[in-house]
Parts: C-alpha cells; sequence; structure tokens
C-alpha cells in the first residue's frame, strides 16, 4: 500500500500570508491555521506536520500530536522553524516518503530540493487550500437554493387535522 505524500509545513511562513488570520495574536492565529490544516489534510488524503518557531525558548523541542495523519511541532533550544524542517525532510525522504515542503523561505529551498523533496510557495498552498475548501463546501452542500414560499404547518397537514385546528382556533 502506498503511503499518503507528507506535508511539512512553515507554520508561521503561512500565517503570514493568510489572509484571514490576524498576526496580531499568533495563539489564535495558530489555532486558526491548525483547523484549516487539519480539514485540508484530511479532505486531500495528505500526513500533516506544521512546524512552528518557538522563539526565544529554553525548552526542548515540542510535539502535539492531534491524529495519526497531524501534528504540531515546536522547535526547541537553539533550533529554529527551518532546521526542523530541514531534518524532518531528510528522514521523511531517507524512508522512501513523498515530501513536500510549505515555505517561502528562500534559505531552506536548496536543502529540500537537493534531499529530494518538493516546494509549495506559501502564498500558492494557501490558495490551494482556499480552492479545496471552496470545492468541499460545494461537493457537501451542493447548491442551496431557499424555498420560494412560506413553509406552513397547513401545508404538511391532513386536511381533516387542518379543519380540526381551524375549527378550535374560531372557537377561542
Amino acid at each position: 500500500m502506498k503511503k499518503r505524500p507528507h506535508y511539512i509545513v512553515d507554520g508561521y511562513n503561512l500565517i503570514h500570508v493568510w489572509k484571514e488570520i490576524n498576526i496580531d495574536d499568533l495563539a489564535t492565529a495558530r489555532e486558526i491555521l491548525i483547523r484549516n490544516l487539519i480539514e485540508y489534510g484530511g479532505y486531500e488524503n495528505f500526513e500533516m506536520t506544521v512546524v512552528f518557531d518557538a522563539g526565544k525558548t529554553e525548552e526542548d523541542e515540542r510535539e502535539e500530536v492531534y491524529s495519526k495523519i497531524f501534528r504540531v511541532i515546536y522547535s526547541g533550544f537553539e533550533e529554529t522553524a527551518d532546521s526542523v524542517i530541514e531534518r524532518l525532510t531528510v528522514e521523511e525522504v531517507k524512508k522512501r516518503r513523498e515530501v513536500h515542503v510549505v515555505s517561502s523561505d528562500a534559505l531552506i529551498e536548496t536543502v529540500i530540493l537537493g534531499a529530494g523533496a518538493y516546494r509549495h510557495p506559501s502564498r500558492e498552498f494557501y490558495r490551494a487550500v482556499r480552492r479545496a475548501k471552496k470545492n468541499l463546501r460545494k461537493e457537501y452542500l451542493g447548491n442551496v437554493t431557499l424555498p420560494v414560499r412560506r413553509n406552513e404547518v397547513g401545508d404538511r397537514i391532513d386536511s381533516k387535522v387542518l379543519a380540526e385546528l381551524e375549527k378550535m382556533r374560531r372557537q377561542s
């Protein structure tokens, strides 16, 4: 059985091109991005790893597993998201996985392409996610049309019951 493609995403790089995400509150921005990517990965049948810089932390690398096919990694002490992405890419390619890296960072491009992975600029990937969301809505909702006329109880019940209810209404 062929393994699903593995997408490794530079989280903050993608947040900065995501038009609907407000970067003033990074915690909320991360949550919105993660929610969208879980949905997208499930729809496209991709495995996804989102990598965020943990900033000037003194902690070790931290991983949050959301499902078998989705996880988030925060870089550790004296490590950048780019170095984590490069390491993960090389490890996954060695396992003979189809690896796609989502980042617009030119510095990691050479490493990932040299390792045999595919690169997707963040802006293009954002557009792909938006298209998939649109298709998903269309697939599952179809053409939703609102009724042209009012939807009344009298249209849905037996005429004898309607006559009896009308009789009771007039008596009160």
